[in-house]
């Protein structure tokens, strides 16, 4: 894994290491959306088939499509973890060109059930692809790269739809020829595609040692239990595969809701889907600059609300448009003014799908063990297929009942809203970062230095100046993994702040003499945080600051380490500070009868008051004296 350092993601396009793979993904993707586009269209506005009804025609191909990951992802899972990537790749793009001289002749030939076949041929060819696409990234991306990493592969995915779903519309609509320039373009986007992942750098295999299973059922549930075993990832799992099931809602009705409720042609077809994938594109790209190049999972819940907000009001904007005469060309698709709205919704419910599944996917790579990682994608992968399969199969029976599109459009846009809560309160660490993003962004203008010092694997300890009561709130937003705090239990009395801090699992620690169970039970606790791998963290001063000042540190930290040796265990010691916070809303500043309290005139120093965190070298265990440890804590709130 490399940790080269470049200015942004879109540097990754000029080394070996991403480039090739980009572009061999960003052909396939835009190969499978060229003809799957045209085929649609071809049903939808060109050929009647009595078997096969335009308002159907779209659930149907995308069913197909589909089917292959539900069936075979394990054992694509499997082989993606046994054999060289790069081999793999090579493989399944010499089977694409191969499917896509078959559709060719389908299309010469207006061959309605080979290209269902081709259809079912081209979901096998990317339920090949999907799991070594995934876990190639974690192998060749450090962790401070596999946002960026991924927001560019998701990126080029939808841009690589846009173009296939643009193309294939606009060539398809040629007449009388466009079918045949569509079989010509599907074989050569498969050639481009083999020749330029013959660049791609070896990728050795993760468990050669596997031994395959070929049964796809028993293997389905073995993938399944095995991604189970890591709750937050599994269940993370399961938000992606909402976040397809929401999509595929969209993108299968595009050609009827074109047709059947903005009353365009084709080509209005094509401009939703290209909104649409550039919405993606960029929400896409948007991570890797608002996590500050962290895998940062609290744009989740941003994305979830995005996408509920503007799937409702997109049922609002396609109420009562007016029909024409006929049927709307681009042209006059685009001077109606309630179509803009449509358009701004689409750009923006897609912008936050975006948001929401870069860090979905960036987590998942981060935290699934490497040895399976490719099989953990492939139940990814079986998982969207069901979740797609049963949007498919939803959205045909309510269209079936008399529903619209625009109110299948509503009726998801309310259910995400009810699911994204639901997996939130499942799994809080995604809302907990989620308050730590918004603190760190919107409430404060918060700088963090030295960051590259936090382990991203491991067992380490972390120790902070405490300065106000969100002290916790700004480490979680710093640090690319979860953190277990140790604080002073008189800070869960607090109505808001409280119930964050239970809801983070912080281990709450009271005075030996106060309440030796909650001190003793406090240790036990942070022992097994560490026996555990995870980050702790202690606030060594053992109360909030009263002027300002850093208090003399207390022994704790010395009892937790030695209990840690004695478990096996040797964390580092990662010194930290947090700076300008003194003085905040949530500092002890005011003085209220007598007594300095916090939370008092809420813009005393303004919207967006800076503050920072400088994060210093880790301190080996044995090394860790407390004064010396002050000393370091002290010369990095100094530091500028």
């Amino acid at each position: 894994m490399s940790a080269d350092v470049h200015p942004n993601q879109f540097a990754l396009l000029k080394q070996r290491r991403f480039a090739p793979f980009f572009w061999t993904q960003f052909s396939g993707a835009a190969n499978d959306n060229l003809f799957k586009f045209a085929f649609t269209v071809m049903v939808t506005y060109q050929l009647q088939i009595s078997w096969l009804p335009p308002a159907m025609a779209g659930l149907v191909i995308g069913a197909l499509f589909i089917l292959p990951f539900l069936l075979f992802s394990a054992t694509s899972g499997q082989l993606a973890d046994k054999y060289d990537k790069r081999t793999l790749i090579i493989f399944v793009k010499r089977l694409e060109i191969i499917i896509m001289a078959l559709a060719a002749w389908g299309f010469f030939s207006a061959n309605i059930p080979v290209l269902l076949g081709c259809t079912f041929l081209m979901g096998l060819h990317s339920t090949l692809f999907g799991p070594v696409k995934f876990a190639y990234l974690p192998h060749h991306l450090s962790e401070r790269e596999l946002t960026g990493g991924n927001g560019m592969v998701e990126m080029g995915t939808f841009v690589a739809i846009l173009l296939g779903n643009v193309a294939g519309g606009l060539i398809i609509a040629v007449p009388e020829i466009g079918a045949h320039h569509v079989g010509f373009a599907c074989v050569g986007a498969a050639v481009l595609g083999r020749v330029v992942s013959h660049y791609i750098p070896a990728s050795p295999a993760t468990d050669p040692s596997l031994t395959i299973n070929w049964n796809p059922f028993t293997e389905t549930v073995r993938n399944l239990k095995l991604a189970h075993q890591n709750v937050v990832v599994f269940r993370s799992l399961l938000g992606i595969s909402w976040m397809w099931f929401f999509g595929a809602v969209f993108l299968s009705q595009f050609p009827s809701f074109a047709k059947e409720v903005l009353h365009g042609n084709e080509q209005v077809a094509s401009l939703l889907l290209v909104v649409f994938s550039v919405g993606i594109g960029a929400g896409s790209l948007l991570c890797e600059v608002m996590s500050r190049r962290h895998v940062e999972i609290g744009l989740v819940p941003l994305g979830a609300i995005g996408m509920s907000v503007f799937a409702i009001d997109l049922y609002f904007a396609s109420r009562g448009l007016a029909a024409p005469q006929g049927t709307f060309t681009l042209a006059q698709f685009v001077a109606v003014p309630g179509h803009w709205r449509v358009m701004a919704d689409l750009a923006l419910l897609s912008l936050f799908a975006g948001l929401y599944s870069v860090p979905m996917y960036a987590l998942i790579q981060l935290r699934a063990q490497p040895t399976h990682r490719a099989r953990i994608i492939a139940a990814n992968n079986i998982l969207n297929a069901l979740f797609m399969i049963a949007s498919s199969v939803i959205a045909g029976v309510l269209l079936k009942m008399g529903m619209t599109i625009p109110q299948i459009f509503l009726l998801v846009g309310l259910a995400n809203a009810v699911v994204a809560f639901y997996i939130f309160m499942l799994v809080p660490e995604y809302l907990l970062r989620f308050v730590a993003w918004v603190a760190s962004r919107l409430v404060y203008r918060f700088k963090v230095q030295g960051d590259e010092h936090i382990p991203v694997q491991g067992a380490a300890i972390i120790v902070c100046n405490h300065v106000s009561f969100v002290d916790a709130v700004l480490l979680m937003a710093a640090s690319p993994r979860p953190i277990h705090f140790v604080m002073d239990h008189r800070i869960f009395r607090l109505p808001v702040l409280g119930a964050l801090f239970k809801l983070a699992k912080a281990i709450p620690v009271a005075p030996q003499k106060e309440d030796p169970a909650v001190y003793d039970a406090a240790f036990e606790r942070a022992a097994q945080v560490l026996r555990d791998g995870d980050l702790l963290a202690i606030f060594p001063e053992g109360g909030i600051t009263k002027d300002g000042q850093l208090q003399p540190f207390k022994a704790g930290l010395l009892k937790i380490l030695e209990r840690a040796r004695a478990d096996g265990v040797n964390p580092p010691v990662i010194p930290m500070a947090l700076t300008n916070l003194w003085g905040s809303y949530f500092s002890r500043v005011e003085q209220v009868k007598g007594e300095q309290v916090a939370m008092v005139r809420p813009f005393r120093r303004g919207v967006f008051s800076r503050v920072g965190l400088n994060v210093g070298s880790a301190v080996a265990p044995e090394k860790v004296e407390m004064e010396r440890l002050r000393t370091q804590v002290s010369g990095l709130l100094a530091a500028r």
